[in-house]
This record gives C-alpha cells, sequence and structure tokens, in this order.
C-alpha cells in the first residue's frame, strides 16, 4: 500500500508537537529498548516473541526503573507492539506515548492530557475537541445498562457470562456503554479487578482501581494509573496473571523482578500511556489509524 502524504505530515506535526509540549513543562524524554526480556503481564496482552525475549507492549517496565533512579517527569514515545490485535483502531506495531509525573495526581494527568491534545489539535489547524466530561464506570454503566456494579453479580450484569464478572462487565461494556461515549470523556473509578499496575481504593461503598481512560470522538486515547507502589502487592498480582493465563492454556511471560524492585522505590506517581496513530488519527477525521503510517 502507498503511504498517503498527507497522513504523514500530520502525523509529523503532532510528534513534533508533543515533542515541545513536554520540553515546555519540564520532562525528559527518556529512550528504553524496545527487546526486553519480560512484556506486559496482563493475560489479556500477547506479546510478539523475538530472539529469546519479546517486543514490548509498553515501555512501562523501563520507564518504571528510570522513576525509581531518581528522575521526576519522564516520556517516551516510541514503537510497541501487540500481537492478536484486530481492527481498523489498532494495529500489531503501533507509536505509544508514555509519562510519568512524581508527585502527580489522577486530576493533574487529566489536566495534562486536555492540554496536551489542545496541542496537537492546534498545531494541526484543526479544531479542538471540545469540552471534556468526567465520569465514573460505575455512573456510565448505571445510565446505560440500569445496572449498578458496586451490588451485581456476573449473571446479573449478563446472563451469557454467569461465572464470569469481569467477563459479564466487558461483554456489556463494550456493547452498551462504550458506543454512547462520543464527547470528549475521562472516565474513572474502575473495578478493582481491572487494576493491572494501579494502586486499589475502597471508596465510594465498592473498591475501585485509581485509574482513568481517556476518549475521543468515541475513541480511547489513553490509559493512566496511580502507579502501584507496593512490590509484594505487585508480585502477587503477577503470580495470578501467570496462574489465569496457565488456565487460558497460553504460555505465561517471565516475571520481571527488576520492575518489581523498581516499585518498591518509585515516589508516589501517576503514569499515563496514549496512542499516537489514535491521536493523530481522530484530530484528523480518519475513520482509523492507516494514513499517518507505513506498514
Amino acid at each position: 500500500m502507498t503511504p498517503d502524504p498527507s497522513g504523514l505530515r500530520a502525523r509529523a506535526t503532532v510528534l513534533r508537537a508533543l515533542r515541545n509540549w513536554f520540553a515546555d513543562h519540564g520532562y525528559l524524554e527518556v529512550p528504553t529498548p524496545v527487546l526486553v526480556p519480560s512484556p506486559a503481564m496482563e493475560p489479556t496482552l500477547f506479546a510478539v516473541a523475538a530472539q529469546g525475549g519479546f517486543l514490548r507492549t509498553s515501555p512501562e517496565f523501563a520507564l518504571k526503573r528510570v522513576l525509581a533512579s531518581g528522575l521526576p517527569r519522564i516520556y517516551e514515545i516510541g514503537p510497541c507492539f501487540r500481537d492478536r490485535e484486530h481492527g481498523g483502531w489498532h494495529g500489531r506495531e503501533f507509536t505509544m506515548l508514555e509519562w510519568y509525573r512524581a508527585g502527580a495526581s489522577l486530576p493533574d494527568l487529566m489536566d495534562e492530557v486536555e492540554s496536551l491534545v489542545n496541542a496537537a489539535a492546534d498545531a494541526l489547524n484543526r479544531p479542538r475537541p471540545g469540552r471534556w466530561s468526567r465520569q465514573t464506570v460505575r455512573e456510565l454503566f448505571r445510565d446505560h445498562t440500569g445496572v449498578d456494579l458496586a451490588h451485581a453479580t456476573a449473571a446479573e450484569i449478563s446472563p451469557l457470562d454467569p461465572e464470569d464478572w469481569d467477563g459479564a462487565f466487558f461483554r456489556r461494556w463494550v456493547s452498551d456503554v462504550e458506543p454512547k461515549i462520543k464527547t470528549p470523556t475521562f472516565i474513572d473509578e474502575w473495578p478493582a479487578s481491572q487494576a493491572a499496575l494501579a494502586e486499589v481504593r475502597a471508596w465510594r461503598r465498592w473498591p475501585v482501581a485509581c485509574r482513568f481512560e481517556a476518549f475521543v470522538g468515541g475513541v480511547e486515547l489513553a490509559n493512566a494509573f496511580l502507579e502501584l507502589g507496593d512490590p509484594a502487592d505487585q508480585r502477587a498480582r503477577f503470580e495470578h496473571s501467570i496462574d489465569a493465563m496457565r488456565r487460558d492454556g497460553e504460555r505465561p511471560h517471565p516475571l520481571d523482578e527488576s520492575l518489581i524492585d523498581a516499585v518498591g522505590r518509585i515516589p508516589p506517581t501517576a503514569g499515563i500511556a496514549m496512542g499516537v496513530d489514535r491521536l493523530v488519527a481522530v484530530l484528523c477525521g480518519w475513520s482509523g489509524i492507516g494514513p499517518g503510517r507505513v506498514d
């Protein structure tokens, strides 16, 4: 397929705007390895094996080691790889922007996302997305399905997944909730079972993960965590993921001991990953991530 020159120009413009924004806000760009001994541990993420290791699914593990070394504001823009990805908004190889800010809260990162997206839109001479709203998963789910997640069983959420709470949640979320998210929205307070590497807090009568996702134009652009700082908890979560992958007949990824060590040394931090291909496509009004890429 012949690359689209206008799409490549738009992508270059956004990359320049992103780096300018981070320079203006005191962030240091840090390059980390693409070939790693262990990729993400979530059972729903599938890595691409390469030369006895893996192509990274994100730079998260390496960047947390940098955080632990004492640099408080860091970011990276670079290629990441995930297997079994399908659809116009997905790619086996894609460009990810990931940044970490020591001492920041999730609302701080929401403000940064809004500022960053506006800077990219301005650079492209495109309209800004508009006013952002902030809603919780529980609120959205109740509004669009009538189900209160704080009290519902898996069968009450979806009769098709009566024994799998998370499976039932995602089935209804993808079919009945996510398609309704059209305006710029930050969605926080995800179920605690979906915390991954985020802190968990028991507030508003049910435990929630301290994370948010950012949506623009109906597309998920970014996923943010208030980063977990307990190495024992992190190890337990990884071991749970390993067990889950084995139950599903998948080969588990190696446990990254250096990441667990870094988790115990990082300061309170908020971190976020954003899909650059998606950002460019959404701002340009494309129907997928293709025009700004060379495949």
